[in-house]
């Protein structure tokens, strides 16, 4: 999977060369997922996006609804481009995972507004709140939805303090789910690499 900046039709494997490449490679991309992945207490998983990540989505997407059309392979980019980090900023799928079913709709029901709690902070810089669901709106007045997806919008500054090996906390600060972990240095790392 060749990283080029931009996902294009042009830049993507057709379904043959895909399925070959996937064979092989599926380990590296779901050891780089892992990665970027970051526990916050026992309860919401955050998935930091990266373009492997989307294009790993994509391609994905694409076997396994057997798209080859140009159309529907813009529409699979049109849905998950805009999480690529675009220098500026990381991009996550945030997940609230509770395995009980009775668990997961009591505490959903209480976690109204979560997303928006969520929150990264630089070493020596005040905390990013997230923008959440540009796409959609994800909850209802009874309930949050168990999946989101949220922006931290960085200052030029936190970008330089980062990669120059600050450390990052992520954390959340919802009445119902207070918590917040420092980012492991192996993900800050990764994290990284998205910051221009």
């Amino acid at each position: 999977m060749q990283l080029t900046g931009k996902i294009t039709p042009e830049t993507l494997m057709s379904l043959e060369a895909y399925t070959k490449w996937r064979k092989v490679h599926k380990p590296e991309v779901i050891a780089h997922r892992k990665l970027r992945s970051v526990q916050l207490g026992e309860h919401i998983n955050v998935q930091f996006e990266s373009e492997t990540t989307i294009r790993y989505q994509i391609q994905e997407m694409l076997r396994i609804e057997k798209v080859f059309e140009e159309e529907g392979i813009l529409q699979e980019i049109e849905a998950y481009a805009p999480l690529v980090p675009d220098g500026s900023n990381w991009k996550a799928t945030m997940m609230i995972e509770y395995t009980d079913i009775n668990e997961r709709k009591r505490e959903l029901a209480k976690l109204i507004g979560v997303e928006d709690r969520m929150f990264v902070e630089v070493e020596g810089h005040g905390r990013v709140y997230a923008i959440a669901d540009e796409d959609l709106d994800r909850e209802t007045d009874e309930k949050t939805s168990a999946v989101h997806f949220v922006r931290f919008e960085l200052k030029p500054d936190m970008c330089a303090a980062v990669k120059a090996g600050a450390g990052v906390k992520m954390g959340c600060d919802h009445t119902h789910y207070p918590s917040h972990i420092d980012i492991a240095p192996d993900t800050l790392a990764s994290l990284a690499g998205d910051l221009k």
